[in-house]
């Protein structure tokens, strides 16, 4: 077991600053302090805290993924059922250049020219017996996740190599792994992917609950405005695009911004919110349709494969270089 020893006078690991293991002094980070919640889709919340359940002495509670599309809430979930829990939480920002020592005990050159080590988020966790979620998963490397194999099964610890300890993890830690459904920079190992089980799916909300995310998050937003955004979202799930609420919550508070810039002339409702549409998600989002159909093309779908002609001309343009004869004449005999 880790031979840890919080500062004196500091209580217990949960308010400590410092803790010695080994002789070696490493300094705690501090936990997140978030005041949102989760709202809809309780059913996710239910499983989330599930994986979390120790049965008895000799059962270990799992690490789950949770996956969705980018601005669905996947983060926002496991700081609920963290706070459901009442238990300290830490949040771990995975990228491609992450490195073992990050994920773990980094040495800092102190003023005194010492080497201080500060353990991470995961790590002061594990310590405190908090959550930690990895954010991101799927953009770390397969060193930096080799270095956390014997977290996730029976051994639950960590070996620090930079500080030369290892590391068990308190009774009470528990962790998750958020993951975009998207390209990754890395490919995660199937023995890494057999220890971050189950997989917990993440969806875009219902009409009700989108409105309820929004109006959460915008409480002085006009119902006029809140209408208009929650339709589009709900259209665009409909299509199977990506738009998320983070994307409404973006569009909408950029829109409120434009109305409010010169109240003895505001900008229009609907011209501001067609602004924001436009500079927070394109010219694309405008006609979620063709949208749809170009990325329906692109993922290998019944739709014809574009070619470049597609990105200068409609499908039903006369123009279109690959429109034939008889596509001609077809459109010459329903014309007449």
């Amino acid at each position: 077991m880790t031979d840890a020893k919080p500062d004196a006078g500091d209580g217990n690991h949960e308010h400590s600053t410092h803790i010695d293991i080994h002789s070696i002094r490493l300094k705690l980070a501090k936990p997140y302090e978030n005041p949102g919640r989760w709202i809809g889709q309780s059913e996710i919340l239910q499983q989330l805290l599930a994986c979390w359940i120790s049965l008895d002495e000799a059962d270990l509670p799992l690490t789950p993924r949770i996956v969705g599309a980018p601005g669905v809430g996947k983060t926002q979930l496991a700081i609920a059922a963290a706070k459901a829990q009442g238990r300290p939480l830490y949040i771990y920002q995975c990228t491609a250049d992450t490195r073992p020592e990050d994920l773990l005990v980094t040495p800092v050159l102190s003023q005194n020219g010492q080497i201080a080590y500060h353990a991470s988020a995961l790590v002061t966790a594990m310590i405190r017996g908090g959550v930690c979620v990895l954010d991101e998963g799927n953009r770390m490397n397969e060193k930096s996740w080799a270095s956390l194999a014997p977290l996730f099964d029976s051994r639950r610890y960590v070996e620090s190599i930079v500080a030369g300890i290892t590391i068990d993890a308190h009774p009470e830690f528990r962790a998750a792994v958020t993951m975009n459904q998207d390209e990754s920079t890395f490919e995660i190992p199937d023995y890494i992917m057999s220890r971050l089980q189950p997989t917990l799916p993440v969806g875009f909300p219902n009409k009700q609950d989108e409105m309820a995310i929004l109006q959460y998050h915008l409480p002085f937003a006009e119902p006029e405005m809140l209408a208009m955004t929650v339709e589009f979202l709900q259209r665009s799930h409909e299509l199977k695009l990506e738009f998320s609420p983070r994307d409404g919550i973006n569009l909408l508070r950029y829109a409120l911004k434009r109305i409010s810039q010169d109240p003895d002339h505001p900008v229009s409702r609907d011209s501001a919110w067609q602004e924001a549409l436009q500079k927070c998600l394109g010219d694309e989002a405008f006609d979620l349709e063709q949208l749809s159909q170009r990325k329906s093309r692109t993922l290998g779908g019944d739709a014809v494969p574009l070619g470049l002609a597609d990105l200068f001309f409609d499908a039903d343009d006369p123009m279109h270089p690959d429109r034939d004869d008889d596509d001609e004449q077809d459109d010459e005999d329903f014309n007449v």
